[in-house]
């Protein structure tokens, strides 16, 4: 059963992928790009993965997408303003068979990999609690030394506005 559903999630995943750089309307290819990200959502539950789960739909498919979906909306871009891309699906195509050789020396290298059991894990393997702990005990200087200085990138890019808009 697990098995039918982590196919099922993946042809969703790659569906919502080809969808992406697919479609010539911006707002459809962020739809599949949602479709994308929530299919690897339910991968990562599959994976006894809550915290990826949980990162995955909150961060990515809830306020990034959300973001790009309001900023597409906000442009208006419309058809005619849309650059024209007579052989886009001729590069595509010839992209995928480019890609071809490097999906088999891939496939080659993963097969000589020793094999391991492929048992879904239990008890707190991937848990948030777990995570956490590990995070805030043994890498809480570099935690907070990022979010300095996120903080100061942030604090720039206000400073930068602010001049551009006095200036202009």
């Amino acid at each position: 059963m697990i098995d039918i559903i982590f196919f099922t999630l993946a042809i969703f995943t790659l569906a919502g992928g080809i969808g992406t750089i697919s479609f010539s309307q911006p707002i459809y290819s962020a739809m599949s790009l949602i479709v994308s990200i929530i299919a690897m959502a339910g991968i990562f539950a599959l994976l006894s993965a809550p915290f990826l789960f949980l990162v995955q739909i909150i961060i990515y498919a809830g306020a990034i997408i959300t973001l790009l979906v309001f900023i597409i909306m906000f442009l208006n871009v419309k058809n005619e303003h849309l650059p024209k891309e007579e052989n886009k699906n001729i590069h595509l195509t010839l992209s995928a068979f480019l890609l071809i050789p490097l999906v088999l020396v891939s496939l080659k290298a993963f097969n000589t990999l020793p094999l391991k059991s492929m048992e879904i894990m239990s008890g707190d393997f991937g848990s948030i609690k777990l995570f956490g702990m590990t995070l805030f005990q043994g890498w809480l200087v570099p935690f907070e030394l990022i979010s300095i200085l996120l903080l100061c990138a942030l604090i720039g890019a206000v400073v930068y506005a602010r001049k551009e808009d006095k200036i202009g």
